[in-house]
């Protein structure tokens, strides 16, 4: 109940994807009802950047259209997937996710060596034939760590005009040649996969226009995004920021007393080029509380701290979400809280 005299607290809500568990729009949805049972203003902002949802996001702030496409996961196996047309000019997205994401396989078939990222070329191929203008392509969530080898091979299969302006939105800041080592074992690499992994990416790089050792971001997608940057001068891009900048963040974040971030696994590399350290790093600057709820934290308390976070929470499910959100809310509303601002 609210206090007389007592301001509500204003909280922005902007969490990503719990990825293969939750969409960012229902994480948004679960936290903001735990908050406003708790006597809580809640603004929702579920953001993404350049990995699942993205495409769910960019198209809840500027429109467009949905449009079905007939591919391959990555294993071979047909699938049907999405790409969209945006609202306003002549563009178009696709979410590598969508076709090569890692969410489409179970435990039991992860194989980093064996996934393919062809699927995702084959979308590509369909936004093209749109008469887009400019692809924005959201990189990661991949189940593949080929180097975008499969993507290449499904362009030139396909036809794929060189017209339309490629746009990479990556997830992450690592170089091409540090896709084996850093995500290869989540995606199923053993050490020696892992090797060989890297002697694969080492003979594709070697043999492209462009050599994309080195240069930061080129690892996004297991080095798809390396391919396109080597073979048809694609741009590499924060997804990041380029969410942030669709759903106008800066002007809903002046409004905000404190933050709700969130994600599925809160670790270091939520902080390299991820939305969840985006978000964080924008309302610190502001000196803005930022409070998390993620499915899993991988995080000492100190860790926390350092990076900005007012506190983390626990939570694995939609009803999980909500009732970590009400005890959140709850501390916020307490006056003089320093848990929010003002």
């Amino acid at each position: 109940m609210k206090r007389a005299g007592v301001a509500r607290p204003r909280v922005l809500v902007a969490p990503d994807a719990f990825k293969g568990t939750m969409r960012a729009q229902e994480v948004a949805a679960a936290a903001a009802a735990g908050l406003k049972g708790a006597g809580v203003d809640v603004a929702l902002c579920p953001v993404a950047d350049g990995g699942e949802g993205t495409m769910d996001v960019l198209l809840e702030a500027l429109g467009g259209e949905r449009h079905a496409a007939r591919v391959t996961d990555p294993l071979g196996r047909p699938i049907d997937a999405e790409w969209a047309t945006l609202g306003g000019e002549r563009g178009a997205i696709v979410e590598c996710a969508q076709a090569s994401g890692l969410a489409l396989l179970g435990p039991s078939e992860l194989d980093a060596e064996r996934a393919s990222s062809a699927g995702t070329g084959e979308l590509l191929v369909e936004a093209t034939r749109s008469g887009a203008l400019t692809i924005l392509l959201a990189v990661g969530g991949t189940a593949s760590t080929d180097g975008g080898s499969g993507l290449l091979d499904a362009l030139e299969a396909g036809g794929r005009a060189g017209a339309a302006r490629l746009v990479l939105l990556c997830d992450v800041q690592i170089p091409f040649e540090a896709a084996p080592s850093v995500f290869g074992p989540q995606k199923g690499a053993d050490a020696p996969a892992v090797a060989r992994l890297e002697r694969r990416l080492s003979a594709l790089a070697r043999s492209w226009p462009r050599d994309p050792t080195g240069r930061a971001m080129t690892g996004a997608g297991g080095g798809l995004a390396g391919a396109l940057w080597a073979c048809a001068d694609a741009e590499l891009s924060s997804g990041a920021q380029a969410v942030l900048d669709a759903v106008g963040f800066e002007r809903r974040l002046a409004a905000a007393d404190a933050v709700l971030v969130g994600e599925g696994c809160l670790d270091e590399q939520s902080f390299a080029g991820k939305i969840l350290g985006a978000v964080t790093r924008r309302a610190v600057e502001r000196a803005l509380p930022v409070h998390a709820i993620v499915g899993r934290c991988a995080l000492s308390a100190a860790e926390e701290r350092r990076h900005g976070l007012a506190s983390v929470r626990e939570a694995g499910s939609a009803e999980q979400v909500e009732r970590a959100a009400g005890e959140l809310g709850a501390t916020l509303s307490e006056p003089g809280s320093a848990a929010r601002r003002r």
